[in-house]
C-alpha cells in the first residue's frame, strides 16, 4: 500500500516541506546512496518480500536520483502517481495483451518504486510536513480502488471473460479500500496511546514463512500480476489466488486489530483520540 505509517510531521515552520537542510557531505550519487541507508526507516519485520527486499531498493537508487536533481519528496510523490494511474487507465482503455502486460507492469513497478522513495528523500532532506503525508495517503487511497474499477471496464468493454467474474475485482476494491482505511485508522488510534509495537511491526530480521505467507496482499505482486493479461486463463487464476489471500489476510488482520485496541478502553481519558 505504499507509504502507509510513512509521516512527513512539520519540520519548518509553516509546514514548508520543500526546504533541504542537512545535505550530505558527498553529494555524488554514490554518496547519497551511502548517506542514505544510514537514515533509512528500518523495515518492519512483518513487511511482505517484495515490498521489502525488490521496492525498497529500487526506491533507494530513485530517491538518490530524485535528491541529487533537487526534488522534493511531494514532486517524487506526484511522479509516483503519473506513473501508476498512466498504468491503471491503460488497462481500462486497450485489449489485454502480452505488451499491454509488460506496459501496465512496467509502469505500476516504477510507480511503486517512485512511492517508496518520496519517503526517503523526505528523510535525506530532513524535511518534511503532514500535507505531505496527506497527499501519499490520498494517492495511495486512489490507486487501490481504481485499479480494479480499470480492470472490470477493460474487460468488459473487450468481453474476455465471462461476466460473472467480473465481480471478482469489483469485490477487491472493497477489499483493498477497508484495508487501506483499516491500516491507516489503526496506525493513527495507536498513536495517542503510546502502544508498543507488535513484534511483527517491530524492525527486524524477516521471516521468510511470514514473508511467503503473506505474498498475496503485497501490492509488488499485484503489480506483476499484470504480466499475465497476454494469457487471460492464467491471469485469471493468479488474479482471484490474490484476491482470496487478501480477503483472507484482511479478515484476520481485522480481528487482531479490533482485539488489539480492545485492549486500550482502559486508558486514561486524556490519552484517548478525541471523537468528532
Amino acid at each position: 500500500m505504499g507509504a502507509v505509517g510513512r509521516s512527513r510531521a512539520s519540520a519548518t515552520p509553516g509546514g514548508s516541506s520543500d526546504q533541504a537542510i542537512g545535505f550530505p557531505l558527498d553529494e555524488s550519487y554514490r554518496g547519497v546512496l551511502r548517506h542514505l541507508s544510514g537514515v533509512q526507516k528500518p523495515a518492519a519485520r512483518s513487511a511482505p518480500a517484495y515490498s521489502r527486499f525488490v521496492n525498497r531498493r529500487l526506491g533507494r537508487y530513485l530517491a538518490a536520483w530524485a535528491y541529487r536533481a533537487g526534488l522534493t519528496p511531494n514532486a517524487v510523490t506526484g511522479i509516483s502517481a503519473v506513473w501508476t494511474f498512466s498504468g491503471i487507465l491503460l488497462l481500462a482503455l486497450f485489449p489485454p495483451s502480452w505488451a499491454l502486460g509488460l506496459t501496465v507492469t512496467l509502469c505500476l513497478v516504477i510507480g511503486y518504486a517512485f512511492d517508496s522513495a518520496d519517503g526517503q528523500v523526505s528523510r535525506l532532506r530532513r524535511s518534511s510536513s503532514a500535507a505531505g503525508e496527506w497527499l501519499d495517503h490520498v494517492v495511495d487511497a486512489i490507486k487501490v480502488s481504481m485499479m480494479p474499477i480499470a480492470l472490470v471496464v477493460g474487460f468488459y468493454r473487450f468481453e474476455v471473460v465471462p461476466v460473472g467474474w467480473l465481480l471478482v475485482p469489483l469485490a477487491f476494491t472493497i477489499v483493498s479500500a477497508v484495508m487501506f482505511f483499516a491500516m491507516i485508522l489503526t496506525e493513527q488510534l495507536r498513536r495517542p496511546l503510546n502502544a508498543v509495537p507488535l513484534a511483527e511491526d517491530r524492525p527486524g530480521r524477516p521471516s521468510w514463512i511470514r514473508a511467503l505467507l503473506v505474498a498475496p496482499m503485497d501490492y509488488g505482486v499485484l503489480c506483476l500480476s499484470f504480466l499475465f493479461l497476454g494469457w487471460i486463463p492464467g491471469f485469471v487464476v493468479v488474479y482471484t489466488a490474490i484476491f482470496v489471500g487478501t480477503s483472507a489476510f484482511l479478515l484476520l488482520a481485522l480481528i487482531k486489530w479490533f482485539r488489539e485496541l480492545s485492549s486500550f478502553t482502559a486508558a486514561p481519558p486524556d490519552r484517548l483520540p478525541a471523537r468528532p
